[in-house]
């Protein structure tokens, strides 16, 4: 019987590899674009005709000389690696050497490029499989023109088979927003149908460039944060430690403060490595966990994540997209990503200029302006009591100064004044004690609740509290959370518990019950005591609930009112 097996012919091989790179036009873009970058441009300009299947990227890069050209389109030709060692020292964007070799096999492949400091540049034309066809000496600036005309035109099945020209537009979009976040010093002008379609000007952070892809986010809505970390250390290499934690990698955190944007979607969780972005459901998972109890409910954060770590640490080889990967120590990255996560959610002196809030300022001052005035109350009880400074004697810098109408925290610090309401910044340092020391502590006699359904009992044995019949209707509480047990309203507490939600919402539930509530008077040391324990929580921004806890008033915006700048002279119609 004859083999029903056969090997495949090579043109069939290389089809099946270019439909595994290259799929669409954002495909196209991306797989150009990488190169770009990983010959040092600055400066890239992606043009696109949809309804011609055209698509040409330019760059100010480091260019190639004619011997490149001839080689740059055969099959698996990449200046990226050498041997199968240097699949575990990946540097570049690039490195399987198929992206345009798959373009010769499903369009027509023109080059232009000149090497910097080379007197000639040079045009390539290919053929299908990287054949070189023509070769002319041409005028070009130091860089790379390449020009990918009638896309899938030997695969009319491909073009019938794509999303709308639409789709297939904001997919671009989508690939060159990720891909600047990334390599926020590159220009980006991108053109459709010989008309600029929108611009990414560079910037010196990715911070700073985030606005132009979310035009509805500020800069001062966002902290960045970058820390400098050790490799992790395997069981195995723990004698050579001290070798290892020399080698450091980096985190860079671009987050957005929970009190001042967030969205509806978890749409805007990014991950990238080493300079690509990639998809990592563990690491996403662990910025959104992070994030829990930060946010009002049914909100996502903003968070971009970028990981630039030691490229034996990182399998890229997992697909042809290189979006997926597998990272080795997984729960190291994880924990050291919390712990950045946290330093940026912080208030301190190092973000304090970050701490503006332009339009509730705005709002506030037009307050102010139509009704004259605030219930002012500088406090009477302790008039002679001396307040330590807290920027001196801790790492706190807000300082009580008075209390607005038995609800507002008045405070002081170097930069201008903030309010404090005083009933969520204490439900915050009460929640975060919960989570740190959920303590269950015996009361007798028990407390009695009753007509409770199946479910309220099962909630509350569930959270851990010790309940039994006590008669017909009648149900005993023999234990309860610590923060209950000096208050009156316990009973009203327990049954608040018994209406559902896992552990961490009856933490939220309990901190809200014993938290100050507003219009308690409180004097100067009490307000000083609430802004220290405040400012220590690991997440001083939102309640649990995610309502924003303080506003600032910055001296700039104070200065600006009461127009503190104007010349003298000029100010009075000299």
């Amino acid at each position: 019987m004859a083999s029903t097996i056969q090997a495949l012919p090579k043109e069939v091989v290389y089809l099946i590899t270019a439909g595994e790179v290259i799929d669409s036009f954002a495909s196209v873009v991306k797989e150009l674009v990488e190169n770009s970058l990983d010959a040092g441009a600055t400066r890239i300009v992606v043009s696109i005709w949809p309804e011609q299947w055209r698509i040409r990227v330019a760059d100010n890069g480091c260019g190639m000389n004619l011997d490149d050209l001839q080689q740059a389109a055969t099959a698996h030709s990449t200046s990226k690696i050498r041997s199968s060692a240097d699949l575990w020292k990946i540097n570049s964007l690039g490195f399987r050497g198929e992206a345009l070799h798959s373009l010769t096999n499903l369009a027509d492949l023109e080059i232009l490029s000149r090497p910097v400091g080379g007197k000639l540049g040079w045009r390539v034309l290919y053929g299908y499989g990287g054949e070189v066809l023509e070769v002319d000496v041409t005028a070009i600036a130091p860089g790379t023109v390449v020009t990918v005309s009638n896309l899938f035109g030997n695969c009319s099945s491909r073009r019938q088979g794509l999303p709308t020209t639409a789709q297939q537009m904001k997919a671009v979009q989508a690939t060159i927003h990720q891909i600047a976040l990334c390599h926020p010093g590159v220009t980006w002008q991108i053109c459709q149908n010989d008309r600029q379609w929108f611009t990414i000007s560079r910037a010196a952070t990715t911070g700073q460039l985030l606005p132009q892809i979310l035009p509805q986010v500020r800069q001062g809505d966002l902290q960045e944060v970058k820390l400098e970390v050790p490799n992790p250390v395997n069981s195995e290499d723990r004698i050579q430690q001290s070798t290892v934690n020399s080698q450091q990698s980096a985190i860079h955190l671009v987050v957005g403060l929970p009190d001042r944007c967030h969205r509806h979607r978890p749409d805007w969780v990014r991950v990238a490595i080493n300079g690509r972005m990639v998809k990592s459901a563990e690491l996403e998972q662990t910025i959104l966990s992070a994030f829990h109890k930060t946010l009002p409910r049914d909100r996502y954060p903003i968070c971009f994540l970028h990981l630039a770590i030691s490229p034996d640490q990182i399998n890229w080889n997992r697909n042809p997209a290189k979006t997926e990967i597998y990272l080795n120590e997984i729960t190291y990255w994880q924990e050291q990503i919390i712990v950045g996560i946290n330093q940026a959610l912080r208030i301190s002196d190092a973000n304090l200029k970050e701490t503006v809030h332009t339009t509730r300022v705005s709002k506030l001052l037009k307050a102010a302006e139509a009704k004259g005035g605030y219930n002012f109350n500088p406090q009477n009880s302790n008039d002679d009591e001396k307040i330590p400074d807290s920027s001196l004697s801790t790492p706190n810098f807000l300082k009580a100064v008075a209390q607005v109408s038995n609800t507002y925290i008045v405070a002081e610090h170097p930069g201008g004044m903030w309010l404090v309401e005083q009933h969520i910044a204490h439900e915050r340092v009460l929640y975060e004690q919960l989570c740190d020391n959920w303590q269950l502590i015996s009361v007798e006699p028990p407390i009695i609740l009753y007509q409770l359904s199946p479910a309220q009992v099962l909630q509350l044995q569930r959270i851990g509290l010790d309940i039994e019949p006590f008669g017909e209707q009648l149900w005993a509480v023999r234990n309860l959370p610590a923060m209950l047990q000096q208050r009156e309203d316990c009973a009203q507490a327990i049954l608040e518990l018994s209406l559902g939600g896992d552990l961490q919402t009856a933490q939220v539930a309990v901190a809200c019950r014993s938290a100050i509530r507003n219009g308690t008077p409180m004097n100067l040391q009490e307000m000083q005591t609430l802004l220290d324990n405040w400012q220590r929580t690991r997440n001083p921004r939102t309640c649990p609930h995610g309502r924003p806890i303080y506003l600032s008033l910055e001296e700039s915006a104070l200065a600006r009112f009461f127009r503190r700048n104007w010349v003298i002279g000029k100010s009075h119609g000299i």
